[in-house]
């Protein structure tokens, strides 16, 4: 990995590339991020090679073996071991000496959860293996929360983007220019309110907008 003075908010490590852990790496190569794998196991090491940006077989609860591959050059780190207790706690301990500064971490009941917070992740997930899709998209951060359906279709709340602050739901016409619907927009310290034509945005509102997956990644995306 290229050495950096901070880290890199665009690139993610995913350790542990089981069902969860394979689920959160696919999805945020597929919303354009870069990715670092790392497994102890051969075979799905090899099952990832020609997928992710980079994956490597290693022991993730060393902090030298994370060291050595630059994992404290990532801005954010998931660890999706769960059968293994001991390696997860370990490696969520290594993550936190090595200073990444957002770890997630996956637990598979409330006791994980405690000790995984007690050693240091910032954010635990009690994960059914399809959920890594929507992890994915909490762990990149351009989204607050997401939910997608079994057809191609997703809500999620997101950060209004600048181009909409100042102009009503009807002036930004983010419909006809990304193929998504406003549901909704919380204002900070504000009840929710239903979208409305007429709605103002203002800088700091939050939106809720539904539509195809492809098109509300994509408008989350849009600073």
């Amino acid at each position: 990995m290229a050495s950096s003075s901070s880290p890199r908010d665009d690139a993610v490590v995913v350790i542990g590339l089981g069902r969860f852990g394979g689920a959160v790496a696919g999805s945020l190569l597929r919303l354009g991020h870069d990715v670092l794998g790392i497994d102890e196991n051969a075979a799905l090491v090899q099952s990832w090679a020609d997928r992710l940006t980079h994956v490597v077989q290693a022991d993730s609860t060393n902090g030298d073996t994370l060291r050595r591959l630059g994992v404290h050059e990532f801005g954010r780190a998931v660890v999706g071991i769960g059968s293994d207790l001991e390696a997860s706690v370990l490696t969520v301990l290594a993550l936190c000496e090595l200073g990444v500064p957002d770890i997630w971490a996956k637990a598979n009941g409330p006791k994980h959860g405690r000790i995984l917070e007690r050693t240091g992740a910032h954010h635990v997930v009690y994960p059914e293996a399809d959920m890594g899709a929507r992890v994915a998209h909490l762990v990149t951060g351009k989204m607050i929360d997401f939910i997608e359906f079994d057809d191609g279709f997703a809500i999620a709340k997101t950060s209004a983007p600048h181009e909409t602050e100042g102009k009503t739901l009807a002036e930004s016409a983010l419909r006809s220019k990304y193929g998504v619907t406003v549901v909704g927009v919380k204002r900070p310290r504000a009840d929710f309110g239903y979208a409305r034509p007429e709605t103002m945005i203002q800088r700091g509102d939050l939106l809720i907008v539904s539509g195809p997956t492809k098109l509300v990644e994509a408008f989350a995306a849009i600073t």
